[in-house]
């Protein structure tokens, strides 16, 4: 299986980078939630286990609705396929119907608005903070059981949207070929021609934007000017090293996409199946992401939604984050109480002493800047 080169310091500086950003939801915290005054309105308008009682009856009001519609959770995806599989085996009276598992973050609030009103509407979100920033107006506001356990940082403080995994953007390489890399520049010398990939499209996929934001700041610049990261990755290109291939775990199996920037947790288990994958966390400034949980406050199945929150913030499936390489919001809580596994803890990356997440105002320039630049660069 792949491995991964260094230690862990765990998440306290995502967290701490992702203050500044969330701040910027402390008027949107009043969002109403709730579909009126049918017989699921108590659990549409439930901001708590408390609103259902005990735990077993939220239990009872969701195996009542029998179904639960989830979106954009690629089975491969931070180990989600294990965790879509844990609840279905818990509550086989609920049904998972998983749509578009590759749509973008967008496209699952597209598909809420379009779908509103119906049972094919999606119940829940996990969505890039961008995009949850930008759509507080479409959530219900709920505080899992343990709420206070998962850093300030990483939650909206009603409950509209909450940071649950995340990771650092790293580079993924088969060390058959290459030595690990230690800098950018490592990966503009000859020995790297025509092996250097990103994941996707910048001016579309989350991952590749990120890898031109990590190129920015490790390169001098910050997340308020991607330039210097759209620069490396023209002289990339015109170096021959760039690799214009949409990367997949089968084209890192097959080794026609040697080398990958990509979410650490993402690179790790892409490479599963190559004994020679291994995958580093770049010394200097680190660029780190959450991806968030929220529901539809238009939910067809609320119970079940909320269910599905509990169950995601719970000790098990935290646990199985980090079994996909990815970092849990409760991680430090539970390193604290024990209930962390530590062998997977131990195999995370060391991550930089300096993190960067970018804000709304910087992720929106950013997108300008690459819809304007990005083709040009890489011709």
């Amino acid at each position: 299986m792949a491995t991964i080169t260094r230690r862990t310091r765990f998440v306290a500086g995502i967290a701490l980078a992702a203050s500044a950003a969330l701040a910027l939801t402390s008027c949107a915290a009043d969002s109403s939630a709730g579909n009126g005054g049918d017989a699921s309105s108590d659990a549409a308008t439930a901001t708590s286990l408390a609103d259902f009682g005990t735990f077993e009856d939220l239990e009872a009001a969701a195996t009542a609705e029998g179904a639960l519609n989830v979106i954009a959770l690629p089975r491969d995806w931070a180990n989600y396929g294990e965790i879509l599989d844990l609840f279905a085996e818990r509550y086989p009276e609920i049904t998972i119907n998983e749509a578009s598992p590759d749509v973008s973050s967008q496209e699952e609030i597209d598909a809420a608005k379009t779908n509103e009103g119906l049972d094919t509407a999606p119940d829940v979100f996990d969505l890039g903070l961008t995009v949850a920033l930008a759509n507080t107006d479409v959530f219900a506001p709920y505080k899992v059981e343990n709420f206070d356990e998962i850093p300030d940082a990483l939650k909206e403080p009603t409950g509209l949207f909450v940071g649950d995994y995340g990771g650092y953007m790293s580079i993924g390489y088969d060390s058959s070929k290459f030595d690990e890399p230690t800098s950018l520049d490592d990966l503009s010398s000859a020995d790297y021609k025509g092996a250097v990939a990103i994941n996707g499209d910048p001016t579309q996929a989350g991952s590749a934007f990120a890898a031109v934001g990590l190129a920015a700041v490790q390169s001098g610049g910050d997340l308020d000017d991607f330039t210097p990261g759209i620069e490396y990755f023209g002289e990339l290109q015109k170096a021959g090293n760039f690799l214009k291939v949409d990367v997949t775990p089968a084209t890192i199996t097959s080794g026609e996409t040697p080398v990958v920037f990509d979410w650490d947790y993402l690179n790790a288990a892409a490479g599963a199946d190559n004994d020679a994958w291994k995958v580093t966390v770049l010394d200097g400034v680190g660029y780190a992401s959450y991806y968030n949980q929220a529901i539809n406050k238009d939910a067809p199945h609320p119970a079940a939604a909320r269910l599905w929150q509990e169950f995601l913030y719970s000790d098990d499936v935290q646990n199985l984050w980090l079994k996909g390489g990815a970092r849990p919001a409760r991680m430090d809580a539970m390193a604290e109480a024990g209930t962390i596994d530590a062998d997977l803890a131990a195999a995370l990356p060391e991550v930089p002493e300096e993190t960067v997440v970018p804000t709304e105002e910087q992720s929106t320039a950013a997108g300008t800047l690459l819809g304007e630049k990005w083709a040009a660069a890489i011709q």
